[in-house]
């Protein structure tokens, strides 16, 4: 396999993934006060989408790249 297949494969496996899923969340621990030993930490849930168009768009990408890398010259 030469590096546009799979190039082509991970564009279309990652567009799935985003597709099916719509993206991930996670937690991060912030200080909101720190006044001398005593520390106030806030975990926040933070949340990241992946729109629809931008997985159907690296999965056609894929698609095109896979095809045109299995093509010879």
């Amino acid at each position: 396999m030469n590096a546009m297949r799979i190039t082509g494969i991970v564009l279309i496996v990652l567009g799935l993934a985003g597709f099916f899923t719509g993206g991930f969340s996670f937690t991060k621990d912030t200080t909101a006060a720190k006044i001398g030993p005593i520390q106030l930490t806030v975990k926040e849930e933070k949340t990241v989408n992946f729109p629809q168009w931008l997985s159907l768009g690296a999965i056609v990408l894929g698609a095109v790249v896979l095809v045109m890398g299995g093509r010879k010259s």
